[in-house]
Formats: C-alpha cells, structure tokens, sequence
C-alpha cells in the first residue's frame, strides 16, 4: 500500500488557496475633510506571527529592514482526521484520457480531513485594523466555499469549505517609548479539505460475452450474454441494440446505456 510514490501537492493547493483569499486587501487613508489621500494593498506572507513580530523590532539598519504595518500573515498550524464526512470507499471517480479513449484514469474515494489556519492582521493603529477585518467577516457566514483544482490530469475539481471559527484581538503595546505598538486581530479558519491517493489508468471494456452453464459439468452453455453500450449516430442513448452504433465508436464520456442479449448458444 505505502510502496506506490506519488506526489499530488495537496496540502501546496490548499495552503495557497486560503492565502489567495485575503491578497487583494486594500485599506485607504483620507485627510480630515475625508478625501482619500493613500490606498495600499496589504501584504501577506506565510508566516508565524512570531517572526514577524521579531522583523517589526530588529534594527533597520540590518541587512534586512524592519517591516512596516499595516501587514496579515498566515499558517497552517495543524490537522485532523474528520470520519463525519467519509465517503463510500468503493466511490471512484473517472475520465478517459483524451488522446486514447480505449483507456481510463480512475481515482477513489479521497480522505477527509480538517485543516486548521490562523490568519493575523497587525497594524499600528486601530482604524487600519477594522477597515480589514469588515473586508473579511461579511463573506463568512459562517463559511465561504472555494473550488480547488486537485489532480491536473483529470482536469478534477472539488467544493471546500472554509469556515471562519473565531476572531480575537490583542494589543503588545505596554506603555513604554522603546516598545513598538503593534494591534493583532488573530482569526482562526478550519478548511474542510480532502486527500487523494494516487491515479490509476486501465482499459475500457466495452463488450462482454458469457456463456452460461446449467451445472460444473455442462459441456454446453445454455444461454449466451452479451452486454455492450448503446448509443446513436446523434450520441442518444439506447438499449435497443437495432438503432446503436458499433460499441467500438462510443465514447467512455458519450451519452450511452446498457444493452443486454440473451441468445442461445
């Protein structure tokens, strides 16, 4: 089972997914008659919070200067496995691979899991701080959902959840001139997310003949079953087999039914 390697960049989407969310945060500021005099766009990085702060403190004359604020940073910071949400594990989905319809890629049932990120948004004055936390709270209610292109050579996308969980604040500032005031509204995000195993191509089969037996030692099928997909010149499906086209010439993604002869044999 742990022998097959291969690499679909799950947790690389998901993570990119959430931080695409917030990265187009704007905030202006406006002089006393209320016109507008900046707009900014808010950075945002993957990051613990804690090293950002440490970057907002070090000395500006350092090889790396100190960040300014307003600024958010995110991390995933942990995951669960979440049996409310598992699926039948005989599901599978399939497409044919477009250059050779004789051959289908299929893919089970995915597990699920309960991704956990934290986003902060630090800035220095309280104002700059609510004009983006109203950017963001009127989208979840309590959650907003994301389609999620997760395996490229099926062209296969999936509907995630992202559920805003709670919104808290703190101020680091503790009165004193040499202490930078920093406010963070921290707020936490569970990412309802799913996990594929690997791909796996095989033939199509498209015709099926069986001879049936009255016992084990029958040396003479009483009955023969065929059973084919039927679809006509227009692509309707059919079960007749008088009106289909020749089962090689249907397609796996072509409208088709079941068609099922009893002869003798």
């Amino acid at each position: 089972m742990f022998g097959q390697r291969f690499y679909n960049q799950t947790t690389r989407r998901y993570v990119a997914v959430f931080g695409t969310l917030f990265n187009d945060i704007q905030i202006g500021r406006s002089d006393n008659a209320g016109v507008e005099q900046q707009r900014m766009t808010v950075p945002i990085n993957y990051a613990p919070m804690q090293k950002l702060l440490a970057r907002l403190e070090q000395d500006p004359n350092l090889d790396q200067p100190a960040i300014t604020l307003p600024r958010m940073s995110f991390e995933m910071t942990g995951m669960a496995y979440n049996s409310s949400r598992k699926l039948p594990s005989s599901t599978r989905q399939t497409k044919s691979i477009s250059d050779n319809d004789s051959q289908l890629t299929s893919l089970f049932t995915p597990a699920p899991y309960d991704l956990e990120f934290q986003l902060n948004i630090m800035t220095k004055y309280t104002e700059d701080g609510t004009k983006i936390l109203e950017q963001i709270l009127p989208y979840f209610k309590p959650d907003v959902t994301v389609s999620v292109k997760m395996i490229d050579t099926m062209d296969f996308y999936v509907d995630i959840p992202v559920v805003l969980n709670s919104v808290s604040t703190e101020d680091t500032y503790e009165g004193d001139f040499q202490t930078r005031r920093v406010m963070i509204w921290t707020l936490n995000f569970t990412m309802k997310a799913y996990y594929f195993g690997p791909t796996s191509t095989k033939r199509v089969i498209k015709f099926t003949d069986a001879n049936i037996f009255t016992s084990t030692t029958a040396t003479t099928a009483e009955e023969q079953v065929n059973v084919q997909p039927g679809s006509t010149a227009a692509n309707v499906a059919t079960t007749k087999i008088a009106e289909t086209v020749a089962y090689s010439a249907i397609n796996v993604d072509d409208n088709w039914a079941e068609i099922v002869q009893i002869l003798d044999a």
